[in-house]
């Protein structure tokens, strides 16, 4: 196979694409930092982000539409709606993380006044890596694209 097409058969059906085009969009990003932070109602998300209503809307619609929020009556308010993290989108939390630490160290070149830590230890937690089976960190060049079929995980089953 020619690099080429090693590169279309990558890209082709990619996870990046598609994950992109349900959340990789500013105000989603947002929306979900709110969501983890504890906002759950439109009047949150819209005073503390500061975003157009018909924006915030049509960001929350598409949220819920993919399961990432689901739309559920507010148990002290039956009039009003809560958007609450489902369990496909509490699996964003990394990527979020990941997008802050990114931030911090190559966009504002200094971490932000809040850390987050473990809620147990009170310890920041450390930078998100990619890890191999055994533990260790890999980088990029450490890292290569192959068939599933190809793999041992796919040979023992």
């Amino acid at each position: 196979m020619t690099r080429a097409e090693h590169l279309k058969a990558l890209f082709t059906g990619c996870g990046i694409a598609a994950a992109l085009e349900v959340v990789g969009e500013r105000w989603s990003f947002l929306i979900l930092r709110g969501a983890f932070n504890g906002l759950e109602h439109f009047e949150e998300f819209q005073s503390t982000l500061g975003i157009a209503r018909n924006i915030l809307s049509n960001r929350l619609v598409r949220l819920v539409e993919h399961g990432i929020l689901a739309r559920e009556p507010d148990p002290s308010d039956r009039r009003r709606v809560a958007y609450k993290l489902t369990e496909k989108g509490a699996e964003l939390m990394p990527v979020l993380i990941a997008l802050r630490q990114w931030g911090e160290r190559w966009i504002c070149h200094q971490p932000g006044n809040l850390v987050l830590v473990d809620k147990r230890t009170r310890m920041p937690i450390p930078p998100m890596t990619v890890r191999a089976t055994d533990g260790r960190i890999l980088a990029p060049n450490d890292l290569e694209w192959v068939e599933r079929a190809h793999t041992p995980e796919e040979d023992a089953a």
